[in-house]
């Protein structure tokens, strides 16, 4: 069975840091690309991240220089470091892993809230 769980989402001042970790099983980690996305309400979903199974990591212009997307393929990790927080960056992240050369196959995390706010 496949599972995708994120965890250390909460709430956090503006200018605080928020470290989100993705933990996969079931799946042959080291053959997925691995994606962050966000949801606002209202909005539609967004990449905001994404780290090759080279571990070459891409940004969104939104995230770029405060976000910092890592895997660890023996721990089958796929953490989010968010620095410096924003009130815009206030949603729903989710966790998604793709499989490299097949990439029908996807799965999705269930979610965890990230709330920015004073």
């Amino acid at each position: 069975q496949v599972q995708l769980v994120e965890s250390g989402g909460g709430l956090v001042q503006p200018g605080g840091s928020l470290r989100l970790s993705c933990a996969a099983s079931g799946i042959a980690f080291g053959e997925f690309v691995m994606s962050w996305y966000r949801q606002a309400p209202g909005t539609k979903r967004d990449l905001i991240a994404t780290i090759t199974v080279k571990s070459v990591a891409r940004y969104d212009d939104s995230v770029k220089g405060r976000f910092t997307l890592t895997r660890d393929d023996a721990k089958l990790t796929a953490d989010l470091q968010m620095d410096s927080l924003r009130v815009e960056d206030t949603a729903v992240y989710y966790c998604n892993a793709r499989h490299s050369w097949q990439p029908e196959i996807t799965y999705w995390g269930q979610g965890t809230q990230v709330t920015v706010s004073s």
